[in-house]
């Protein structure tokens, strides 16, 4: 017999979603290694492979997680990162949907604070950043950018779906 995932919505409609300590376990070990064995991972976190497969499902269509490949930009010609942030006069969300729909903007939060709109952007290099910037300032409701760019990515990761 398998063990159903304890994963549940606090409001249904729109509340978070509530893990359980096996729950947080099995994206851990996926988190580590995305490609581990359901098998490896029951083994880790005392559960059958059966019941992994389960759970992992469960979450993937819960839209807690998905599994997806991470790469280095650095190794794939990609040498320019930076965070633009972003004035704009008007819709926010409406700039910001286009925003999302220029193919080099890889992040869009909408924001409080000095900016309205922070995005992330990855390019070949000081030329291609100044080409994304021109396209980000053709949106006439943008009133003002500023660039921070990225000298050396000290820290990323994505384990805070389990603490």
């Amino acid at each position: 017999m398998t063990t159903p995932p304890r994963v549940r919505r606090t409001n249904p409609n729109a509340g978070p979603v509530v893990l359980d300590d096996l729950s947080k376990q099995i994206i851990e070990q996926l988190q580590r290694d995305g490609r581990m064995p359901y098998a490896a991972i029951g083994k880790a976190v005392g559960l059958s492979e059966a019941a992994v497969r389960q759970r992992v499902q469960r979450l993937h269509d819960a839209g807690v997680m998905q599994i997806v490949a991470v790469t280095d930009p650095l190794t794939l010609g990609f040498p320019r990162q930076a965070m633009i942030g972003i004035n704009i006069e008007g819709d926010l969300e409406a700039v910001a949907d286009e925003l999302a729909a220029i193919e080099e903007i890889d992040y869009v939060v909408l924001t409080a604070g000095s900016f309205d709109v922070i995005v992330e952007v990855v390019c070949e290099g000081d030329g291609h950043l100044l080409e994304i910037l021109s396209k980000i300032r053709a949106i006439p409701a943008v009133r003002a950018t500023e660039s921070f760019v990225y000298l050396k990515l000290r820290k990323q990761t994505y384990s805070w779906g389990t603490r």
